[in-house]
């Protein structure tokens, strides 16, 4: 096994991963590279393997060589020394199985005693995370199979000796709080919540766990996150491209379902959530549930007044899309916080596709204070109103080029007293001389470890879908105007621009 130049502060044990839906692209470009790298780094235990399930018959060293492809071209560590990833991919395993077919589930019962017996693991002490890399379709029957034969295992609480049994379970969990709700019951009566790790890869970023990080350990923004010294901030996911062939699935989900219901509400709940008594799973869990709570709900019959839908102009000629699909592929939508730190404070999402650029950003924009004194004339003779001087914003860049700016305002060169606003930088692969893991890498050996702070507990799931779902519901039944018409390569609809200048407020210059 490969070591990494600093002993890593965190011990796996021996376990098998089994991942749904193996032969699909998540698999191939983001878990198993994901585990690859993780291997590299020492961080993967002695005795650890990997099952893929899929309903495509092939063998283990078609499987392998899939993965190796897969490795090449998606890892962050390339696998170049073939001794490395041949002892990796050792332990890689094919199980061919249809979903439905409890015969599979009794031969993957078989199969894990197998390596189990292999590792010298004595029966009953092996180790099992399941990933669920499927269509959401197949995840109630996944359950369900693994159930009845026996592979969901005791929770932590009925037996401290056995081995450990998880599940993660991939986005969207749920189409609205209905489905969620009962998606969850299912799951429950299957697996206890302590063993269930729903997935949302924004959490593995390493720009995204620094949101807390920024705040809480660093005194002079604490005591500025709040209504007296924030005017409003904006979260942006911007797309610079369309469905990429993903017209069949996108078009049953549109930009609320695919980026507000999860990515947009969990950074929403990091910048807005109290601090936590400590940074245990539960604490910080229990924090991004009160804040998505606190979220004032959007009632059907204000949908008009609060959010503008979106679809770029050759997103119907997109294959697999309805000639007459009113899907949105652009959102924005004005949300207020009903608490103490945040009331009066709106927070403005926007997220779309086919954008001009790929950027996903938190801005926190300060109050501006009393500016007169520094009202100016240029060589011209014009007056510089102080009011035309940009406010104090604080950029969090989750991606491309992961980094945090501040921007304030300085006084150039020259003998005239005025503003100019400048940007404190700092940027992620610079400044720490090292390339930031892959989200999956992060997620997976968290759960492998079962340290669930970055994965999303049953009560927050369906907080988000609360605030969601009224919204789509009023969409449906006409409260709002159906998705205006945007060009490609622009930035959204004009009624975007409406929504957030109606507070005399305008979006981020990007």
């Amino acid at each position: 096994m490969p070591t990494s130049s600093s002993a890593p502060n965190r011990t796996a044990e021996p376990c098998t991963v089994v991942i749904f839906g193996a032969s699909g692209d998540l698999t191939k470009r983001k878990l198993v590279p994901a585990l690859y790298n993780l291997y590299r780094d020492g961080l993967l235990p002695q005795g650890f393997s990997l099952v893929g399930f899929a309903r495509r018959h092939k063998s283990n060293e078609q499987f392998r060589e899939e993965m190796h492809e897969g490795a090449i071209a998606h890892s962050r560590a390339k696998p170049t020394d073939n001794d490395e990833w041949d002892a990796f991919a050792s332990n890689i395993h094919y199980h061919t199985a249809d979903f439905d077919n409890p015969e599979g589930y009794a031969g993957l019962h078989d199969l894990l005693g197998q390596i189990d017996e292999s590792h010298g693991v004595p029966k009953g002490k092996g180790n099992r995370l399941f990933y669920l890399a499927t269509p959401p379709d197949a995840y109630t029957r996944i359950i369900t199979q693994l159930g009845a034969v026996g592979l969901n295992g005791p929770p932590p609480s009925q037996c401290a000796d056995c081995g450990w049994t998880r599940i993660i379970i991939e986005k969207p969990f749920g189409r609205d709080l209905d489905s969620a709700h009962e998606l969850n019951v299912h799951l429950l009566n299957v697996f206890d919540e302590s063993q269930v790790y729903r997935i949302d890869h924004y959490l593995g970023k390493e720009t995204v766990q620094n949101i807390l990080t920024f705040r809480l350990g660093n005194s002079i923004f604490e005591p500025l996150w709040n209504r007296r010294y924030v005017d409003h901030v904006q979260i942006l996911v911007a797309e610079n491209i369309g469905v990429e062939g993903r017209g069949n699935y996108y078009d049953t989900a549109g930009a609320i379902r695919d980026m507000i219901q999860n990515h947009m509400l969990q950074l929403l709940a990091l910048v807005a959530m109290e601090p936590p008594a400590s940074f245990t799973a539960n604490a910080v869990r229990n924090e991004k549930v009160k804040a998505l709570q606190s979220v004032r709900p959007i009632r059907a019959d204000e949908v008009g007044r609060y959010t503008v839908r979106g679809q770029y102009t050759d997103y119907r000629n997109e294959s697999g899309v309805p000639a007459g699909s009113t899907t949105e592929t652009y959102v924005a939508l004005k949300l207020m916080i009903d608490n103490w730190r945040w009331s009066g404070v709106p927070f403005y999402l926007r997220t779309g596709k086919a954008l001009p650029q790929r950027l996903t950003e938190v801005a926190i924009q300060f109050r501006q204070p009393p500016l007169m004194i520094f009202s100016h004339q240029d060589h011209e003779g014009h007056v510089g109103l102080a009011d035309e001087m940009e406010p104090n914003v604080l950029i969090l860049r989750i991606q491309p080029n992961e980094g945090i700016s501040l921007r304030i305002g300085l006084k150039p060169p020259g003998s005239e007293m005025r503003l100019q606003p400048v940007d404190l930088g700092f940027h992620y692969g610079t400044s720490f001389g090292a390339e930031a893991p892959e989200a999956y890498e992060r997620l997976l050996l968290d759960a492998i470890l079962g340290d669930a702070t970055l994965f999303i507990r049953r009560d927050e799931v369906e907080a988000a879908w609360s605030l969601v779902t009224p919204i789509m519901e009023g969409w449906t039944a006409g409260y709002a105007p159906k998705p205006s018409p945007y060009w490609p390569g622009s930035w959204g609809p004009d009624a975007a621009d409406t929504l957030i200048a109606q507070d005399q407020r305008m979006w981020r210059t990007i």
